[in-house]
């Protein structure tokens, strides 16, 4: 299995527009993030996960030729703006792109895409897409690959995170039921949200996240959704412990 980093900041991206902190002023690649979505290819899949307002962007530096699903995490801007630049995917693949997510997310993507997802007198340029929709605690497949999905809260929102074999990605989390923390047994690339090092409403600190990759115990951990408030990434990485990284963009693990 191969995850790519499609991009690893917060919802306003890194630098931030209008900002002269020092991180957004900096010049090191790896504190330049965009939205965060990841790319996962495994035997013949490929599979995305969220697709935010800079995904055509990271479709061509990734040069990603493929997908054969997204599965979304939940409905705001920063996970699904892009999901008109399917388009290309669905003109050369010549069928609808199958998307995944809770049942809410799937209407508000209806709502706001509506052209996408019309079944009558549709605009014959905008892409074809297959709706499923996903539950709590009922595994799904892609291809031949079981795929779990794991609730978390994002506040008060419903988010879903997922396991593929024995890889985990989880973004905007807040806080996790213990029963969801039992189908993480076992993973060996545990991928978690830390915004910042301060307290947040909505999502895991880098304390928090520290915490829940101690007592998930994961082979390896890396952490995205960073904000510039995070601090440089070569001086927060020298902090972490040696099994946790901070994901940068275009970071390409093999498993």
């Amino acid at each position: 299995m191969q995850v790519y980093f499609l991009g690893t900041g917060t919802s306003q991206g890194i630098p931030v527009i209008g900002s002269n902190h020092s991180v957004c002023k900096s010049s090191d690649a790896k504190d330049k993030r965009l939205r965060v979505s990841v790319w996962i290819t495994w035997e013949d899949n490929s599979v995305v996960i969220d697709c935010g307002p800079d995904f055509r962007q990271q479709m061509l530096t990734s040069g990603c030729e493929k997908i054969d699903a997204i599965l979304f995490t939940h409905e705001h801007a920063d996970h699904t703006a892009g999901l008109d630049d399917i388009r290309p995917f669905f003109f050369k693949q010549k069928r609808d792109v199958p998307v995944y997510g809770h049942f809410r997310v799937l209407e508000n993507l209806s709502r706001r895409f509506d052209y996408i997802f019309a079944t009558e007198n549709k605009y014959p340029g905008a892409p074809g897409v297959q709706k499923f929709v996903v539950n709590n605690n009922e595994d799904f497949k892609i291809g031949q690959t079981k795929i779990k999905p794991i609730e978390v809260n994002h506040g008060n929102l419903q988010v879903f995170g997922y396991r593929i074999q024995d890889f985990v990605y989880l973004t905007d989390v807040k806080t996790i039921d213990n029963t969801e923390i039992k189908k993480l047994i076992g993973v060996k690339v545990l991928v978690v949200n830390a915004l910042r090092e301060e307290p947040h409403q909505t999502h895991f600190s880098l304390q928090d996240a520290l915490d829940f990759i101690h007592l998930v115990q994961p082979e390896r951990a890396y952490l995205t959704h960073i904000s510039h408030l995070m601090g440089f990434h070569e001086e927060v990485q020298q902090r972490l412990p040696k099994n946790v990284f901070l994901a940068y963009d275009n970071l390409k693990i093999t498993f």
